[in-house]
């Protein structure tokens, strides 16, 4: 591992950067109220700084700004309520149940709203029993309110001085992402891989680039300055961000039949020499990753013509040495997996050029798209949307009622003088903070939280007893701030440890000699939350993943088949539309993820609750099969040769039938007589046979010419590459609709087993 790329990737990356904004903005007030000695009766002022910090989401401006807004206006608005009615024990149950209902709900608008909704119950948790308003309501609503405000105008600086900044991390994220993909890609070319393992990974992180990537969608489509191209960096991040979306597709076009490929070249280093160009071009990505993070034009870091020089050089030898008719279609299957590789390195020279373009070059760069079609769908902010999902066979609603149900138990719980809980706050943010709509999420988190509160909780008792120098304990304090924020979208435990640690030291600081109270406190308040959560989470209204696989199946089918389309027009009709293109391809790898994703979340459920785990984890796999060969079939849609000897309408017509037949199961129809008749179409592709014969009969007799243009490619093979990836797609495709037939056939069969009466 390159322990230098990765500091700087997590050094320069949105997450640090916007930690470091958060505890500055949230430590600069607590410096200045110390100073005079007020920080204890002015405490509120930094607590609703962090609280709107941690609801500042990535996104275009305006929807950062609005949802800011609107997080002071609940912030204080429920403060203020759960202050009025902290005394009176059957308005905070009612209180409870309306806010515990309402913000959960507000998430069906997205993740920017969810946030606050979550942060709104956290704010009610800390104002419920009164402990930090002190005697003056008002007085502490305005400061707490002040504090809210802070954050927002420290916000509107910044972004104002840096506009582009988040933009620029978001899609240096993206290549660092893309890099990792590869990293994974390479290791099927090492010495015996673990084919299973690679795949798994492979999936999972696709799932990540698709998440990352529709973020990042947002933040750039939506963003005024970049859409517009009104400046030379909007182009420039306009571009960067298209391009990586484009080398995203060259890096799944390499899909091989790797086993094969191993027993082929098993006796030669052909493969180990790509293994290590691959993890060569990975560190170039990473590199033009970590400049975009930084904001600072990247420069390649080796000799990129050379290496690729001295692997054709590898493959070209082992061809004029080993050729011969028995292997010649290996050899092909290796030079189109060259020529692949070829187009990536292409890419990243081109991505290489426009970092290094010159102010009035770039300002005549534009993509050419309807960027409209390309962003991502969400739910519009009217009544109607929070209405219609009022009703249990809405997720929201169920988690919402979830929510509620914990967290008047959590209240319960602390009123019992038995347990001797001190407050009831800690319980009821820890709540908020595990559950989640998704129970493998959920019991994730249950654990994290527990692991990270027991670890940083040892941290900062050891902390507290050895260290006495305030300034040493300060500098602790900033520094574990920091590393929470920046770890709490990714790493949970890390977050957690940080988090428990920082407030530890800023209750130390509040009110020195009390570490050992705050000790028992947190971890016996940790531990009640995490059953809580845990035992409504499982039995309240729980959806589970298994009910979802069904609608997600066929959106991703769907997609495949509309993505394979619009693939094969080119060779029906001579015409592709890129743009269009580019929209479908987006379509089937966002439905891919999204069914991964949930495959990957139903691993975390209960066994009772995996069903049909193995028939769900087949089409996964094969869905991902069907887009990668589709997205290698793609590569020849955009040149301008032609294939005349490739039977493209009865391959098309053959491939369709088959996907169709797919999405018919999947809908509970019969497969008409129609598609079965076209799925045996057999596609008269004989001059193929014919043009290898030839090529054999060549070879057998040493005509065999030293080519070592690694630009150049045999029309020969490029036609066996296109009838090999259809024959591929195909197959897939044919193998996707045996385990549908199995899927339904299980499910018939455990219906009919429900159906029959018990005897007695």
């Amino acid at each position: 591992m390159n322990y230098s790329a990765e500091l700087k990737k997590f050094v320069t990356s949105q997450y640090v950067y916007s930690a470091i904004r958060i505890t500055l903005a949230t430590v600069l007030p607590c410096l200045v109220l110390a100073h005079f000695g007020i920080l204890k009766e002015y405490f509120l002022f930094p607590l609703g700084t962090s609280f709107v910090a941690l609801c500042d989401q990535p996104g275009p401006f305006i929807r950062r700004r609005n949802a800011l807004t609107f997080a002071i206006f609940c912030f204080v608005f429920v403060a203020f309520i759960a202050s009025l009615v902290m005394h009176v024990k059957i308005l905070v149950f009612l209180e409870l149940i309306v806010f515990g209902m309402f913000f959960s709900l507000i998430g069906v608008y997205g993740q920017r709203l969810a946030a606050v909704g979550s942060l709104s119950l956290v704010v009610m948790a800390i104002f419920i029993d009164g402990h930090l308003t002190g005697v003056n309501i008002f007085k502490s609503l305005l400061i707490f309110a002040s504090g809210c405000a802070w954050f927002l105008l420290i916000f509107l600086i910044v972004t104002t001085i840096q506009p582009y900044k988040l933009a620029s991390q978001m899609i240096g994220e993206n290549y660092l992402q893309l890099a990792e993909f590869l990293k994974i890609k390479a290791n099927y070319y090492q010495k015996n891989p673990d084919f299973d393992k690679l795949t798994t990974q492979v999936i999972a992180k696709q799932i990540g680039i698709k998440n990352l990537q529709e973020e990042t969608r947002e933040t750039v489509f939506k963003t005024r300055t970049i859409v517009n191209e009104s400046t030379t960096t909007s182009r420039l991040l306009m571009l960067m961000f298209l391009n990586s979306m484009d080398l995203h597709e060259k890096l799944m076009t390499s899909e091989s039949d790797y086993q094969k490929l191993q027993q082929s070249f098993e006796d030669s280093t052909i493969l180990v020499h790509i293994h290590d160009y691959l993890n060569l071009l990975a560190d170039e990505i990473t590199n033009i990753g970590i400049s975009l993070q930084i904001g600072t034009r990247a420069k390649p870091m080796t000799n990129l013509d050379f290496a690729h020089k001295n692997l054709n050089a590898h493959y070209f030898e082992l061809r004029n040495q080993q050729l011969s008719p028995d292997n010649l279609e290996n050899f092909m299957i290796l030079r189109q997996i060259l020529m692949r590789i070829n187009e990536i390195t292409k890419e990243i020279n081109e991505i290489y050029k426009v970092f290094s373009q010159n102010v009035k070059l770039a300002k005549s760069l534009s993509t050419g798209l309807d960027l409209k079609k390309f962003m991502p769908n969400e739910e519009k902010l009217n009544f109607k949307v929070l209405r219609n999902n009022i009703s249990f066979s809405s997720s929201h609603f169920r988690h919402a009622l979830r929510i509620t149900i914990a967290l008047l138990l959590g209240y319960l719980f602390s009123m019992f003088q038995f347990f001797a809980i001190g407050h009831a706050y800690w319980i009821l943010i820890t709540i908020v903070a595990i559950l989640k709509p998704a129970y493998s999420i959920t019991k994730q988190r249950n654990l994290l939280r527990l692991y990270g509160t027991i670890a940083g909780a040892s941290v900062a008792y050891a902390i507290l007893h050895f260290v006495h120098i305030n300034a040493v304990l300060f500098s602790i304090l900033l520094l574990s701030m920091i590393m929470c924020f920046s770890f709490l979208k990714g790493r949970y435990f890390w977050a957690v440890s940080f988090m428990t640690i920082y407030v530890f030291l800023s209750f130390n600081f509040l009110s020195p000699g009390k570490v050992d109270v705050i000790f028992k406190d947190r971890i016996v308040d940790t531990i009640v939350a995490g059953i809580i959560a845990f035992v409504v989470s499982y039995i309240v209204l729980p959806v589970w993943e298994h009910t979802q696989n069904l609608d997600l199946m066929k959106k991703s089918a769907e997609s495949n088949l509309i993505y394979f389309q619009s693939v094969i027009s080119k060779f029906l009709e001579g015409d592709f539309d890129i743009e269009d293109y580019k929209v479908k391809r987006k379509n089937a790898i966002i439905s891919l993820a999204n069914l991964s994703d949930n495959f990957q979340r139903m691993i975390s459920e209960p066994k009772n609750q995996q069903k049909k785990l193995e028939v769900v984890h087949q089409f996964v796999a094969t869905s991902h099969l069907i887009t990668a060969y589709t997205a290698s079939l793609s590569q020849y849609s955009k040149n301008n040769e032609k294939y005349p000897e490739i039977d493209a309408e009865s391959w098309s017509r053959k491939i369709e039938a088959e996907m169709q037949k797919v999405s018919a199961l999947l809908n509970g129809n019969e497969i008409n007589e129609t598609l079965k008749m076209e799925s045996r179409i057999e596609p008269e592709d004989s001059s193929i046979d014919e043009l290898m014969l030839k090529r054999r009969n060549e070879i057998e007799e040493n005509d065999i010419v030293d080519r070592r243009d690694p630009d150049k490619i045999s029309h020969l093979t490029e036609l066996k590459n296109i009838h090999d990836v259809l024959e591929l797609i195909f197959d897939v495709a044919k193998e996707q609709r045996k385990v549908i037939e199995k899927y339904k056939s299980e499910s018939e069969t455990t219906e009919n087993v429900n159906a029959i009466p018990q005897q007695s």
